[in-house]
């Protein structure tokens, strides 16, 4: 199963204010951790909103909002993407993150192809499993 594991933003952190050294080798200790178990496929920090945009859709119109993004509560600060047995797997490997003060770390599990039951054709099968093959070269 794999688990996108989803960092909260923060007033700190919509602010560009940077961790310091301390909390930069816990997190890099963290993230040792969760590659020699296997879990980590990637991740990463995402810069401030400030510095994004966001398109909108409305049919064939397109409309692009730059940033900031007023509603912190449901802005993305970093990410995980997680190679896991199951989401209490996740749970348990997130309980042991370096952070504090007030930190939300929300855990939302993938779909994969077999999600879709008999929506995914053999076209379709054979395509998802191209597209993976050409990312994992990358």
């Amino acid at each position: 199963m794999r688990v996108m594991v989803i960092v909260k933003a923060t007033a700190e952190s919509e602010a560009g204010v940077m961790p310091d050294s301390k909390g930069l080798a816990e997190m890099g200790k963290y993230n040792e951790q969760l590659v020699e178990a296997g879990i980590m496929l990637m991740g990463d920090g995402l810069r401030p909103t400030s510095k994004g945009a966001r398109v909108r859709f409305d049919g064939a119109q397109r409309r692009v909002i730059d940033g900031p993004f007023t509603e912190s509560k449901d802005l993305i600060a970093g990410f995980w993407l997680w190679q896991v047995r199951s989401l209490e797997e996740a749970i348990e490997w997130i309980k042991r993150a370096p952070f504090d003060g007030g930190a939300e770390i929300e855990l939302r599990p993938l779909f994969e192809v077999d999600d879709f039951g008999a929506a995914v054709t053999p076209e379709i099968r054979a395509r998802a499993a191209r597209v993976r093959e050409k990312i994992a070269k990358h």
